[in-house]
């Protein structure tokens, strides 16, 4: 599957079966902020949210940008996989629990 940057729509996305699977974000100076995974129904259970946060981590950590975590889906994924954002520094006060 194939992950891109839709820098127009600030989105990360990727088209399967027909259906648009989205990760939104909003870049703020040196930081990349999650903030919503739309994963459609027909493709649940495929990982493709997962691909998504992977791609968005990826970016960050190209571009060196810290990552503020609003997803609901972002936040529990990153949460139980945590080696796949070790190398990327993670604002988790931008989340909306008071584990910060």
């Amino acid at each position: 599957m194939e992950i891109v940057d839709n820098e127009r729509r600030s989105r990360f996305e990727t088209t399967v079966d027909g259906h648009v699977a989205e990760l939104i974000y909003r870049r703020r100076g040196e930081r990349l902020v999650l903030v919503h995974t739309g994963v459609p129904e027909e493709l649940e259970g495929r990982g493709i949210g997962a691909a998504l946060v992977t791609a968005a981590l990826g970016d960050a950590r190209a571009r060196r940008l810290t990552v503020v975590v609003q997803c609901p889906f972002a936040r529990t994924w990153l949460r139980r996989h945590p080696d796949a954002a070790a190398d990327v520094d993670i604002d988790w006060r931008g989340t909306s629990d008071d584990d910060a």
